[in-house]
């Protein structure tokens, strides 16, 4: 059994450390771009006149960086090698979205925009897998290209993890000879529609609120008729670029059908498995950020003359998180290396709970860490001269998001106690022989 990292996955790690000194530091420095970082950040980044939307030249620092990545080789890492990637591996995206985290916040990496310089797109691989030719041909190379930017149309104003009770209705309707159907609904938090050329939206298209079956993902134009954002919705973390979205009397032809009619929740769990750990890596990274940080403070104040490191009260507190972050890192890249071994239905049928059980505990710890190093900093830490509640503030939304915590809770639960995953039979057959 050997934990050593490959050694050609630490040479990479030191590969993307001189790029960021020497591509990424010096744009970050530029032209004042530091105040989207230090204690101006919220101010810097937040277009509080325009419904707290994100500021054009934010979003512009943030593309350039990624296209400096792009240059080098990088930003596509994850993706295949047909779109130009380099078959990233989840292990190895693992330990690199830790690894970026662990620098603290920068242009480098800043997970309140989705943004690193490895990009985690997940759209890619789910037209690849569930696209039309004609949908790849337009779609793939017009995300790479930055021509085509979809959002995910999924969540309801009145229903959030029970998806399949979702009132968003598409029926049949020809228009000028032309099959498609008509769309009526509401969403909510779909994330980036204010730059988005089209929303991928869920709606059902046959069977009963509750069935899984019968909901049918579509690309709807986000300028199509009837396509209206009725509020963008504030958030504890600005900008905000989250909106309630209204879809009313909205027609596509059947072309835009996005995926198996009637199977389009297969389109929304495609990817899960694989953002969840990389979520999950995240959240250690920044989390033993917060904890190296607090280390290093308290050792330098010295309030009554001796340096805080000294007291027990501040030891422990750290020496727990520490250890958490210690015995979280296996699971994460265990799961990881585990993941590389299956194919994505094995990995829903045998692994899914581990998967879980990194992302609800990374994303608890994270907040954890964070608070308790504005704890251990006193009123600088509560300050927004430390970066402590911004990553606190970022990171409490994954607690709900992605999946919330107490719905991961609930999928361990159902492998521990066999209502799902390799234990389901096992207890069936218990209960069979103690039946006869």
């Amino acid at each position: 059994m050997d934990f050593d990292l490959p050694a050609d996955l630490v040479a990479y790690l030191a590969e993307l450390d001189a790029f960021i000194e020497a591509e990424i530091k010096p744009l970050e420095q530029a032209d004042d771009n530091i105040r989207f970082f230090d204690h101006r950040r919220e101010w810097a980044r937040t277009d509080f006149e325009n419904g707290g939307l994100p500021r054009r030249e934010w979003e512009e620092l943030l593309a350039e960086a990624r296209r400096r990545a792009d240059r080098a080789g990088h930003y596509r890492f994850a993706m295949p090698r047909e779109y130009g990637g380099k078959d990233g591996s989840n292990l190895w995206m693992a330990v690199i979205r830790e690894h970026l985290a662990a620098k603290g916040l920068g242009l480098h990496n800043d997970l309140q925009n989705e943004h690193s310089i490895v990009g985690n797109n997940p759209f890619i691989l789910m037209f690849r897998d569930f696209g039309t030719r004609a949908q790849q041909e337009e779609f793939i190379q017009g995300m790479l290209k930055g021509e085509r930017r979809i959002t995910f149309g999924l969540t309801e104003p009145n229903h959030g993890s029970d998806a399949t009770h979702m009132e968003t209705r598409a029926v049949p309707e020809t228009r000028d000879g032309v099959a498609g159907y008509r769309i009526d609904g509401e969403k909510m938090w779909t994330t980036g529609m204010h730059v988005a050329t089209h929303c991928a939206l869920f709606a059902r298209t046959s069977g009963s609120d509750g069935d899984a079956s019968g909901i049918t993902c579509f690309l709807v134009p986000a300028d199509a008729p009837g396509v209206r954002v009725e509020e963008y919705l504030w958030t504890f973390n600005m900008p905000t670029d989250h909106p309630r979205v209204s879809f009313t009397n909205v027609w596509v032809p059947e072309g835009a059908i996005f995926g198996p009619l009637g199977g389009g929740l297969a389109l929304a769990q495609h990817f899960v498995h694989e953002n969840r750990i990389r979520q999950a890596a995240s959240s250690l990274g920044a989390a033993s950020y917060c904890i190296e940080e607090a280390v290093k403070y308290a050792r330098a104040r010295k309030p009554f003359g001796r340096a805080l490191a000294e007291n027990q009260a501040i030891q422990f507190p750290l020496v727990e998180l520490a250890t958490q972050c210690e015995m979280l890192r296996l699971l994460i890249r265990k799961t990881a290396w585990e993941m590389d071994r299956m194919s994505k239905p094995e990995v829903e049928k045998k692994l899914s709970d581990k998967v879980s059980m990194c992302n609800y505990w990374a994303n608890r710890l994270v907040c954890e860490a964070a608070d308790r190093a504005m704890q251990v900093h006193g009123g600088i830490g509560y300050s927004r001269h430390k970066p402590f509640e911004h990553i606190y503030r970022h990171h409490r939304r994954y607690r709900i998001t992605e999946g919330s915590e107490e719905i991961q809770m609930r999928k361990v639960a159902a492998w521990l106690f066999g209502y799902l995953g390799p234990k389901r039979e096992q207890f069936r057959a218990e209960l069979r022989q103690a039946a006869e």
